[in-house]
């Protein structure tokens, strides 16, 4: 292990608590991160990467965005902080002001262009927060308010944070379990359609159609203020929500009194091809969670909901708010999420997203037809892929999942594995790389994979 790596992780040995920072006993993991621009990272060493992760999807315009940097730094030496629900600043209301307008009004402006009626307030209402968990857990209390019922619908996979409140909706028991005696246990979970595994043909299939009855049945009981969802899961290893469950779902939901929560905290921002996964099948939620590529890289989220369900929600306040923080609105982070918006934007970020999308899904398509011991199974939407490998006889191929992954790094690509297994390799890239860097790094992983 090279020098200035290895003082970097004999520190955090010593000082940083155990069980955060994962180090291989040979030395293959981790690498130290030094610098990063664009599509690339650099670590101690000097040693180049190109990234396919973004930073967990944070890097959608590219790691040290031009337009994102000068907007912190200016910000940062006019205001570098302000008092949250106390005196605001104009760049909170700005920001606010903005996500009702990329989120619940145009969706109302979409709709009444299809010709539907739109049943909804045409703008919307933000909680500012500083983590994604948080702005889940706001959405959560939005919905208790609301409703004046406990109880959450969740999906076997999620991943909602880690928190005590999203702890209760994150499925995986690798998180839950050591803390299950502290956690009020106050969400179900309804099985994944597993579409890409199935022979259906697209739309409404019979393993669908179990879970929207199983749905149905617990929302009947009235004890449910909110299903909550990712239309793709990330950490549960790129599983798409298909859009005739997302729509079964908002028809449940508005039957029965229940709020519905979208969790887009990673599949925000262009990620799979649309500014928000859910508007792939045109289902509107009454919540929508943000953060990860919201600034580009300084930590603020938000939980954006329909403005009647906010006002019903939470009172005026009277000089206490009832949900707050000391950071809540940064300034920093609120001048650089409207400058990284505003770069999606007029760089056509989505757009390229959609493209790019499809022509690595075709790449990825190819590596499941060559002749191998390993099952390779591709799925995504947009620039959120993933490529599962599985054994002959079924079984998750940890192994070799892992094992391709850290070839990978000491060639120069930075990928992660997902799933509660380990078994697959995800693609977030920035979602300004290349076609090239693409084929490239698919190129790569076929040889790691010994394809």
């Amino acid at each position: 292990m090279k020098i200035a790596t290895q003082k970097t992780l004999d520190l955090l040995r010593t000082y940083e608590s155990r069980n955060v920072t994962f180090v291989e006993s040979d030395g293959s993991w981790p690498i130290v991160w030094e610098r990063a621009r664009g599509v690339h990272v650099w670590d101690a060493e000097g040693k180049k990467y190109l990234d396919l992760t973004a930073a967990f999807g944070v890097a959608a315009a590219g790691h040290a965005n031009p337009r994102v940097v000068r907007a912190g730094q200016k910000q940062m030496a006019k205001l570098m902080h302000a008092m949250g629900d106390v005196h605001p600043h104009a760049l909170k209301a700005e920001l606010a002001r903005e996500l009702s307008r990329i989120t619940f009004e145009r969706w109302a402006r979409l709709r009444e262009s299809s010709g539907m009626n739109v049943k909804f307030p045409a703008h919307a209402k933000t909680i500012f927060c500083n983590s994604g968990f948080e702005a889940v857990e706001a959405g959560l209390k939005t919905a208790m308010l609301a409703t004046g019922k406990s109880r959450v619908l969740a999906f076997e996979g999620a991943y909602h944070g880690l928190g005590y409140g999203t702890l209760n909706a994150t499925h995986r028991g690798i998180f839950r379990s050591p803390f299950r005696e502290q956690l009020v246990e106050f969400a179900d979970f309804l099985p994944v359609p597993k579409c890409d595994l199935c022979e259906c043909p697209p739309g409404p299939c019979g393993n669908a159609e179990l879970i929207r009855q199983q749905a149905e049945q617990l929302l009947k009981s009235k004890r449910f203020g909110a299903v909550i969802v990712e239309p793709v899961q990330a950490r549960g290893g790129i599983r798409i929500i298909h859009a005739p469950l997302l729509n079964w779902l908002r028809q449940l939901c508005s039957q029965y009194g229940a709020l519905l929560i979208f969790d887009e905290v990673y599949s925000g921002f262009g990620r799979t091809g649309k500014w928000f996964a859910s508007e792939h099948g045109a289902t509107v939620p009454d919540l929508i969670c943000l953060g990860k590529a919201l600034t580009g890289g300084f930590p603020l989220s938000a939980c954006v909901g329909r403005a009647d369900v906010m006002d019903k929600a939470w009172p005026l306040s009277k000089g206490e708010a009832i949900h707050t923080s000391t950071f809540l609105g940064h300034p920093v982070g609120c001048a650089m999420a409207l400058a990284n918006i505003q770069e999606i934007r007029e760089h056509k970020l989505v757009e390229r997203s959609a493209r790019l999308g499809k022509m690595l899904l075709s790449e990825l398509s190819k590596l499941q037809n060559l002749k191998s011991k390993v099952i390779c199974r591709p799925r995504g939407i947009g620039l959120m892929a993933g490529l599962e490998l599985l054994n002959p006889d079924g079984s998750p191929a940890t192994e070799l999942s892992l094992h391709a992954i850290k070839k990978l790094l000491h060639r120069g690509f930075l990928f992660l594995p997902e799933g509660e297994h380990a078994n697959v390799i995800s693609f977030t890239p920035p979602l300004t790389i290349s076609e090239r860097q693409l084929h490239h790094a698919v190129t790569e992983l076929r040889k790691a994979l010994a394809l």
